[in-house]
């Protein structure tokens, strides 16, 4: 049995201000007051230990094995026995069969060759033997399984390599984005390939369909979120999987999703093409939560891209009078967002255990546009140990101040997030008139999640 998170974990707080002991005597420059050189930050306050935390990542290993098992079968007796004897099984990426050439296996190590002599046309055709057809996306799969076998194909279209990339599903994966799922946000989530946003938004159709007891339709492109097989996998929860049986249809699969079966969440895989991003903005304007994925590094990507601009808002050139363009001091000719964001977040997958959430989408979009860095949040999951996971001392050098009454360094805020939580000093005895009070905006955060806690740092 999966392990599930209870439904209402410890909410994810924010800054809102940081406390620092001055000296009563102590003046700024050029402001009649004057601090010391440098501050230090006592001890942060940590939020109590969750009951279930995003670091407790957990599989069944027996149900994991058998699929994984699974998989193996389809290679050569030879290939099958070395990866098995190779110590990071558990962590195996994906096997890649070539004609002609040795056969690897893919480790977070490294690659590891898995026999001496090149593989055969007999070898691919042993394994295609043994899998489900592949699609017109040279894609198949083995049934009830997440594993997805990628064919490539020489001029003639016969198989001439594979690529067999395991498919795990992670129950607490999608705990770092849960204070947003909960709040019906319609997320966007993009990264590179490879970095995890399958294995995320399955875990959160999961989460919404078993916690939240809301209807979870999924759009399937490939077949990657349920598995292959008309009987979706055990990792999806409660929620219902559409297939698609043409990737140039899909876009008419998500309205027929709407209309036939009344979902309160549409969870889409890979959108790619502008008929899909229409369709996935009209979806939107019904009040239906969307949760999808895109591939890219940054929302900036999103935003030069013609195909996939409107999940943003889309772009469009304005042309500004002349006394328009003299008070905001920029050209006649500017770019601005034509409408409202399809989505209401963003999230940037930085690595399997770093996300950066853009909490107002919309805000982000304007600040790229105008050439300014968005705000946004740093979520990590921390994996060591927990007397690694401490709260950090923290010291401040303040610098000079040019100018009457004010410092050379400004920062604004464009997005307007709430933060309701708070640091302070753990000195509480001391008076109010010897505190100097700094309030935080647009400063970026640290979120961890840790298995002693929830911390906080500044960055």
């Amino acid at each position: 049995m999966l392990l599930s998170p209870p439904p209402n974990p410890y909410p994810t707080r924010f800054l809102t201000s940081l406390r620092f002991q001055c000296p009563n005597n102590a003046k700024f420059p050029g402001s009649g007051f004057s601090p010391a050189r440098n501050f230090a930050v006592s001890t942060l306050r940590l939020s109590p230990p969750p009951k279930f935390s995003s670091y407790n990542l957990s599989i069944n290993n027996d149900d994991f094995n058998l699929e994984l098992g699974r998989l193996l079968a389809i290679l050569p007796e030879d290939m099958r026995r070395r990866v098995n004897e190779h110590p990071e099984l558990q962590d195996l990426i994906e096997v890649v069969m070539d004609l002609g050439r040795k056969p690897l296996a893919r480790f977070p190590s490294g690659d590891f060759v898995l026999l001496d002599h090149p593989i055969t046309l007999e070898d691919i055709q042993h394994a295609t033997s043994l899998v489900g057809d592949f699609a017109v996306d040279n894609r198949a799969g083995i049934s009830r399984t997440l594993h997805r076998i990628s064919a490539i194909r020489n001029r003639k279209g016969a198989i001439i390599g594979l690529t067999c990339r395991v498919g795990r599903a992670i129950s607490g994966s999608a705990n770092l984005v849960r204070d947003l799922v909960k709040d019906g946000a319609s997320l966007l989530l993009i990264g590179p390939p490879g970095v995890g946003k399958t294995t995320i938004i399955r875990d959160i159709a999961r989460m919404l369909a078993n916690d939240y007891k809301k209807r979870v339709m999924i759009v399937d492109t490939s077949n990657e979120i349920g598995g292959d097989g008309d009987i979706p996998h055990v990792g999806i929860g409660n929620a219902r999987r559409m297939q698609v049986p043409h990737t140039d249809v899909q876009h008419k699969v998500l309205i027929e999703a709407v209309e036939n079966h009344m979902p309160q969440v549409i969870v889409i895989d890979e959108i790619g093409t502008k008929l899909e991003a229409m369709a996935a903005s009209t979806i939107a304007q019904r009040g239906i939560q969307l949760v999808a994925t895109a591939h890219g590094i940054t929302i900036e990507n999103l935003v030069i891209n013609p195909a996939l601009e409107m999940l943003v808002g889309g772009v469009q050139s304005v042309t500004l009078g002349d006394e328009e363009a003299s008070r905001r001091g920029v050209q006649k000719t500017v770019l601005e967002r034509k409408g409202p964001s399809t989505f209401s977040c963003g999230v940037e997958i930085i690595t399997k255990t770093e996300l950066h959430v853009h909490s107002n989408l919309e805000a982000t979009v304007d600040a790229i546009l105008l050439g300014c860095n968005p705000n946004f949040e740093v979520r990590k999951i921390s994996q060591g140990p927990a007397d690694e996971v401490k709260p950090r001392l923290l010291t401040f050098e303040l610098p000079e101040t040019r100018g009457e009454g004010g410092s050379s360094h400004a920062s604004e805020t464009n997005d307007g997030t709430p933060c309701n939580g708070s640091i302070v000093s753990e000195e509480s005895n001391r008076k109010d008139e010897d505190a100097l009070s700094i309030f935080l905006y647009g400063v970026r955060t640290i979120i961890i999640f840790g298995p002693s806690g929830l911390h906080y740092f500044v960055t």
